[in-house]
């Protein structure tokens, strides 16, 4: 007797993986025979890198997502087997346990030659018992998901074998209560996916504002005269005082753990290594590996604690007298400072690139009056907190629809069919 037999709810089944998928064949190409630029041979490859970072549903719309292209000339393709709609691509490898099992299925294919890629599996329903659209939810059920960690081995990277993928029992709704499902949960997809696209128009909107005001290029009604030319260093810099090691407790502003766009906060903090003190209106910009961008206003936090933050961070107080704090963050964060840090390091790259911090503070910038830093500075903070706004709606979306779905998934939440 399954083992699942008594979390099924009633007109539900439980099968094993093949009894009711069969695997198809992959193409196994490696990141540098693909190419989304380049032109190749007319034959798309989804590798598992793109399921686990580029497509953002659990359906693949091939109409929509731009797609990688085989640029591997001497490639035999009558060996190869192209998917159809409905196919599910199936990553077999992840870096972390949350990532295990982690598919979409595919629709739209519309004659295009698309094969499934390294650490895959595809697999075609041969049963015909899975609706379209809901077969990428199978191992979202919650038992069926820590089954799949079960099997998982490794170390590093985790996978799963074809075996005991085959082997895996996963949970089935009635066909019209899978549809029904799959119906409300694309819903909420598609409101997430306009809400993603409305913040990415509101991001372009503030790249392009940012490109034109802060080259002087677009002005204010009521605002003329030359800018001033100044290197960072003369914005505020002044070398920090160093807390070496100790027991005392502070704050800590933390580079290795940013995420988000902001580093990590941890209070009581006992230093084990050497940091800089920072205050009110300090603003951070991160030396280490500046490919990803990392520039932090500190909010202090006045809990007895002294702030302090990692030596990865380059601090700049700005003296108010003649600079808005809150402009030169919007500078540091805009495409001015990121081209000529580009410029600085080169070609380089590595997580363990470093900005000279001289080089960095000898950037020349130009500032306009301290009156048109405010103007230029409320206009980007007003649009900052807009996309904060949509961002929460966007998380909210979100978790709206993992709730929803586990509710649906396990049947504590049953629907019916109006067909």
């Amino acid at each position: 007797m399954s083992r699942l037999n008594k979390i099924v709810p009633d007109g539900w089944t439980s099968k094993r993986f093949s009894e009711v998928f069969e695997f198809l064949s992959t193409a196994t190409f490696s990141r540098d025979e693909l190419s989304i630029e380049s032109r190749g041979i007319g034959v798309h490859n989804v590798h598992y890198g793109d399921i686990h970072s580029s497509f953002s549903f659990p359906i693949l719309d091939c109409n929509k997502e731009q797609l990688p292209e085989i640029i591997k000339q001497e490639v035999d393709q009558t060996k190869l087997q192209y998917l159809q709609d409905g196919d599910l691509i199936i990553a077999d490898a992840s870096e972390d346990y949350e990532g295990v099992g982690s598919s979409v299925e595919i629709e739209n294919v519309n004659g295009k030659k698309i094969t499934a890629g390294l650490h895959t599996f595809a697999v075609r329903d041969k049963s015909r018992i899975t609706a379209p659209g809901y077969r990428s939810y199978l191992f979202k059920h919650p038992w069926v998901s820590n089954e799949l960690k079960k099997i998982a081995t490794g170390s590093k990277v985790f996978g799963i074998s074809k075996t005991n993928l085959a082997n895996l029992e996963i949970v089935l709704p009635t066909l019209p209560e899978q549809q029904k499902i799959a119906r409300i949960l694309r819903t909420w997809d598609k409101l997430i996916e306009q809400q993603t696209k409305l913040i990415a128009a509101k991001e372009r909107f503030k790249k392009g504002l940012m490109q034109k005001l802060l080259s002087g290029e677009l002005r204010f009604p009521g605002f003329e005269g030359e800018w001033e030319e100044v290197q960072i260093r003369k914005i505020g810099y002044e070398k920090p005082a160093v807390i070496e090691p100790g027991d005392s407790l502070y704050n800590y502003y933390s580079i290795p753990a940013w995420e988000e766009g902001k580093p990590l906060v941890v209070n009581g903090e006992k230093i084990k290594s050497s940091k800089i003190v920072v205050g009110p209106d300090t603003i951070l910009f991160g030396k280490l590996n500046p490919r990803v961008w990392k520039v932090w206003k500190v909010e202090v936090r006045d809990n007895g604690y002294v702030n302090v933050a990692s030596t990865e961070f380059l601090p700049i107080t700005p003296d108010k007298s003649s600079f808005d704090v809150e402009f030169v963050f919007h500078l540091l964060n805009s495409h001015v400072i990121k081209n000529e840090v580009n410029r600085i390091i080169g070609g380089s790259t590595g997580s363990h690139q470093r900005v000279n911090p001289q080089d960095f503070y000898q950037i020349r910038v130009l500032i306009p009056t301290l009156d048109e830093q405010k103007k230029i500075a409320r206009l980007f903070t007003k649009i900052d907190q807009e996309l904060d706004s949509l961002n929460n709606e966007l998380g909210f979306f979100m978790n709206q629809k993992e709730g929803l779905m586990q509710q649906l998934l396990t049947g504590k939440l049953r629907v019916r069919s109006t067909n």
